[in-house]
């Protein structure tokens, strides 16, 4: 089965509103293209651990995310080199944060 796709712009403005419901707000720190730019999530944890989630693809095809900076979390520094290569290589690429606490996406979401 197939999900619907939305426009990349209209994606980010409901994970943005369904993160600010729940506390967790959020925030475009790059952006990209509004039809069909790709995303990066950074998840800003307690005591500024950090990681960046990138999008992925579950064997049936459906939406799902890696954290990309690896299991452990990260420092500022490793985020900002890490995001600043993808934008390099994609401009049209999105990257939004969010506040969680406990690096867990604020959003619906399926980590792999």
């Amino acid at each position: 089965m197939e999900e619907t796709r939305l426009k990349t712009g209209i994606w980010i403005k409901a994970m943005l509103r369904q993160a600010g419901q729940t506390g967790n707000p959020g925030m475009v720190l790059h952006r990209g293209d509004d039809d069909a730019g790709s995303v990066l999530i950074v998840l800003l944890g307690r005591e500024g651990h950090l990681c960046v989630l990138a999008p992925t693809r579950t064997p049936d095809g459906r939406r799902a995310w890696f954290r990309a900076t690896g299991e452990a979390a990260v420092d500022q520094a490793s985020v900002d080199a890490y995001v600043a290569r993808q934008v390099d290589r994609d401009p049209d690429i999105w990257v939004v944060e969010f506040d969680a606490p406990d690096l867990v996406p604020p959003f619906e979401a399926r980590l792999i």
